[in-house]
Formats: C-alpha cells, sequence, structure tokens
C-alpha cells in the first residue's frame, strides 16, 4: 500500500472513531435525543428542552457492598429454644440496596465527633449528645476499667466496631455520613473548593440545604449541566447519593443468610442456620478448617479458648474484618457486636408487614413551608425542617390515613378494633406510645413505639443468637457494650442485576 493511501486510510479511521466517540458521548448525556412524548430535544437550551442525562449504574457509596434484591425467608426456620415466638417464618420480597462491608469502627466514630466538635462552635451540646456511652462496660462483679478509658479512643481500637451507641446516635450518624459522602463528591467535581474553615454552625454543607439552594459554600467553577449551563448540582442530575441509613430488619436479615451462595438458576439448594453453611466453625477449605466462624461465647465462661490455642480469640470485640466473610462479602453479620436496624418491634411483625420491603417504623413527614409556600429556613445546626403529615392533610388518601405509623395495626389502643362497637377513641385517648394499653395507671408490657430491634449476635452471646432471623429490642435511647451498628442505602434504578 503506498504511502498517500496508508494516510487517506487513518484519516478515515480517526473521522469514524470521533464520530462513533461522539455519539457515545451524545447517547451518556442524552444528546441527540428527543422526547418519545413530544418530539422536543432534550439538552437544546435554545429549543427551551429539558435536561436528561442517561445513567445506566448507580455508583456504590464509600464502603458499601451492592447486594442485589430477591426472594427469601424471612423469620427462623429452626428451633425458638426462647419460646418467643416473634420471628414465624414469612416468604417476602427486598429490593436491593447497598449494606456496609463492616460495622461503624471506633475510628470512624473519631473522625464523627471531629467534625461535630470544629463545627457546632456555638452548640456544644450537639458534641456531648453524639459521645458513646463508655460506662456501658462496667460490670459490678468484673474489672473493665480499662475499656471504659482506652476502648474508644486509644489507637490500639481503631478498627473495632463502635459501641455504647444508642439507636438515635446511630441514624444521626447516617445523617452525618450522607452529607460528607455528598460534599466530597462536589469536591471532587470542582464544584466546591474544599472549605472546612469556613463552615461553622449554620453554615455547614447538608445535602438537602444544597439542593434547596440553601447553603452555597465555597462555589469554585458551578456544574456544567448537559445543555452547557454553569449552576449547582441538581437532584435530576444523578450525581449525589442517596442517604445513608440504618438497614431495616428485613434487608440486615436478607444480607446476612447471603443464600447467593447457595442458589443456582433460581433454586435454593439449602437454607443456612448462620451467615454461612453448616456450623460455627470452618469446613470449607482443609487449611482452615476448625477454625470459628465468628466472635461469640463458644460456652459458659469460655469467650476465648485456653491460651496457646484459641478458639474465635477474642474475649471482647475482635477487629471488624478479622473472622470470615459471608458469601456477599459482609464481615460479622454473626458475633462480635450485635447491631441495631431501622425496625420497632412487636412480637408478631412478621405477620403484619408487607410481603415487599417489609418495614415496621414508618414515620411520614413533609417540609416545613412559610407563610408564601416556599421552603422554610434551615435550621441552626443547618438543616432543612420537616414536620409529620396531619391526619386533616391525609383525610383523602388511600394508601395511608396518620403519619406515624409505628403501632400500625399492633392492638394497642389508637389501632386495635374494639369489642365495643359503639366505642370511639377521643383526645385523650390519643398519643399513647404503649402497646397494649389498659388504663393510665396499668402499662402491661415494655415494647412500646420507641423498642428497636438488633440481631446478629455478640461476643457475650451464644450460638442461638448467631442466626440471623433472631431479634431481641431495646429502648432507642439506650446503648450496650455488646451493640453497634452498620449503615445501608437504597439502590436507585433497576431492581436487580437481570442477566
Amino acid at each position: 500500500m503506498k504511502k498517500h493511501q496508508i494516510i487517506a486510510w487513518g484519516l478515515c479511521f480517526m473521522l469514524l472513531f470521533s464520530a462513533t466517540s461522539c455519539q457515545k458521548v451524545k447517547s451518556l448525556f442524552g444528546g441527540g435525543k428527543k422526547s418519545s412524548t413530544t418530539g422536543w430535544a432534550y439538552n437544546d437550551k435554545k429549543n427551551g428542552g429539558i435536561e436528561y442525562r442517561e445513567v445506566k449504574k448507580q455508583k456504590a457509596g464509600p464502603g458499601l457492598v451492592f447486594i442485589p434484591g430477591g426472594t427469601f425467608i424471612l423469620g427462623q426456620t429452626q428451633e425458638d429454644v426462647m419460646k418467643d415466638w416473634n420471628n414465624i417464618p414469612r416468604r417476602v420480597s427486598i429490593s436491593s440496596f447497598y449494606i456496609d462491608q463492616h460495622e461503624v469502627q471506633n475510628i470512624d466514630w473519631l473522625e464523627y465527633l471531629s467534625y461535630l466538635k470544629r463545627v457546632f462552635v456555638s452548640y456544644p451540646e450537639v458534641y456531648r449528645k453524639a459521645l458513646p456511652d463508655t460506662l456501658v462496660w462496667r460490670n459490678t462483679m468484673s474489672y473493665n476499667e480499662p475499656y471504659v478509658t482506652d476502648y474508644l479512643r486509644n489507637p490500639s481500637f481503631a478498627k473495632y466496631p463502635v459501641v455504647g451507641v444508642s439507636w438515635e446516635q446511630a441514624n444521626e450518624f447516617c445523617i452525618w455520613r450522607t452529607d460528607r459522602v455528598n460534599e466530597q463528591i462536589l469536591i471532587d467535581l470542582k464544584v466546591l473548593s474544599h472549605d472546612p474553615e469556613n463552615q461553622i454552625d449554620e453554615n455547614n454543607f447538608n445535602t438537602e440545604a444544597y439542593l434547596a439552594g440553601q447553603y452555597t459554600g465555597s462555589v469554585k467553577n458551578n456544574y456544567k449541566g448537559v445543555s452547557g449551563d454553569r449552576r449547582p448540582v441538581r437532584a435530576e442530575d444523578g450525581i449525589l447519593l442517596s442517604a445513608y441509613r440504618l438497614p431495616t430488619e428485613a434487608e440486615w436479615e436478607y444480607a446476612a443468610y447471603a443464600l447467593i451462595g447457595n442458589t443456582q438458576d433460581e433454586r435454593i439448594s439449602n437454607s443456612r442456620i448462620y451467615p454461612w453453611d453448616g456450623s460455627w466453625v470452618r469446613n470449607a477449605e482443609k487449611k482452615n478448617r476448625g477454625r470459628m466462624m465468628a466472635n461469640f461465647a463458644r460456652g459458659e465462661g469460655d469467650y476465648s479458648g485456653v491460651a496457646g490455642d484459641p478458639n474465635d480469640g477474642y474475649i471482647f470485640t475482635s477487629p471488624v474484618m478479622a473472622l470470615f466473610p459471608n458469601d456477599y462479602g459482609l464481615y460479622d453479620m454473626a458475633g462480635n457486636v450485635n447491631e441495631w436496624v431501622a425496625d420497632v418491634y412487636r412480637p408478631l411483625s412478621f405477620q403484619d408487614v408487607a410481603a415487599d420491603n417489609p418495614f415496621r417504623g414508618n414515620m411520614f413527614t413533609t417540609p416545613v413551608l412559610d407563610e408564601e409556600g416556599n421552603l422554610a429556613q434551615k435550621d441552626s445546626l443547618g438543616r432543612m425542617r420537616h414536620r409529620l403529615q396531619t391526619d386533616a392533610e391525609l383525610a383523602t388518601r388511600e394508601n395511608y390515613r396518620t403519619a406515624d405509623n409505628r403501632n400500625f395495626n399492633d392492638g394497642d389502643l389508637q389501632s386495635r378494633i374494639s369489642g365495643d362497637i359503639n366505642w370511639q377513641s377521643t383526645e385523650e385517648d390519643k398519643g399513647t406510645s404503649d402497646m397494649y394499653y389498659q388504663s393510665k395507671e396499668e402499662i402491661t408490657t415494655l415494647v412500646d413505639d420507641e423498642s428497636r430491634v438488633y440481631k446478629g449476635g455478640s461476643f457475650r452471646d451464644g450460638a442461638y443468637w448467631l442466626n440471623p432471623s433472631a431479634r431481641r429490642y431495646l429502648n432507642q435511647k439506650k446503648s450496650a457494650a455488646t451493640i453497634g451498628f452498620r449503615c445501608a442505602m437504597s439502590h436507585i434504578g433497576p431492581d436487580s442485576t437481570v442477566k
């Protein structure tokens, strides 16, 4: 082939490659596409068309593992030795979601505390309210003072799960984590400058406030929308991540069982008692055969095994990735520490909740508006204001009629069907949080609307509590040396990884 022919072919190839690349770019950003409804072109500012950016796959937030959705048997299939009968098996379906690979660590909580102390200068109570209760390590008949003073802050424990954290504190951490991750995304995009010195009190980055135009921060170079205009990032851009949150009980249990390891062509070969096949010792590989799968109490007073030949090797907590993961790659879904989940506890929840994404604890809110109908100004901590919807606002709805559904249909005064057909709730009756309320003087149970579920078993628990279906509860304001947590995030978009 002659030289001029080679050059000609090269130019043709470059033009073809350029055209293909441009087409890919246009496809990615919606360029060249038209509305199937109106025929108007997307992303054309001369045309006044809507911006449309095609996002094929959601990015996972830091620390998260993708859990593909599916159906499974929620509840306990082994003998209920506690005789609670509070987790009767039921088939449900779970949407795809993300969950932390391991429990939140002490170093993560220290980062959180450092931020609160630095930012909320005028509100030191915010920092104090977030401090874990280190006294949970104390025992009237045990010497654990080194854990009281050192467990949270000593670098030797940095990679250990944070404990002494209440359900309410865990939720606040999730909100903070959401904002820090989304702020870093905007910094990486060079939309905002890294400007921690000027974030004081209410002038701190909050995802909702930013999207509402109530936080501007130190703008470096506003986002270039697909139509070419420079502007703040919008929710419609698909750039900012969904909120970190506590997993629901059903999500947590689904992720813990990790039945994907026993599934082929929609057939589950066998169920599991633990987050892995077999017993609580390793059987799969010869080199690890007999090793403990979780950090738990093997027997009365046996928290680690004998010196020189330990079983799990940890009398108290262990580093978050010290033992074996399940088939989703998640660590400590059994043992180490129990974990808070989002749900309000009720003994018969599994019979009451929906079969798709089951959850008890919904409290439906709406943004607070000013007198002109616009979003009210953010609060003193830099967050947007929300309130519960009123029954009057919901009077014509069909899918729900009240905002606080924690005790929905559970038999308490607000939701039971009275034996007296003429009985009607009075204003005095409303507002009780007790599950089975008899009178003002008599309360028959400790289960109320602030009782939250925790699961997974801990270093002090026997093997029974390692079963992902086992469940216990504690008031959402309380904490323990045996309870930590991990975060989750909803998956936005296609529900499963369809082949």
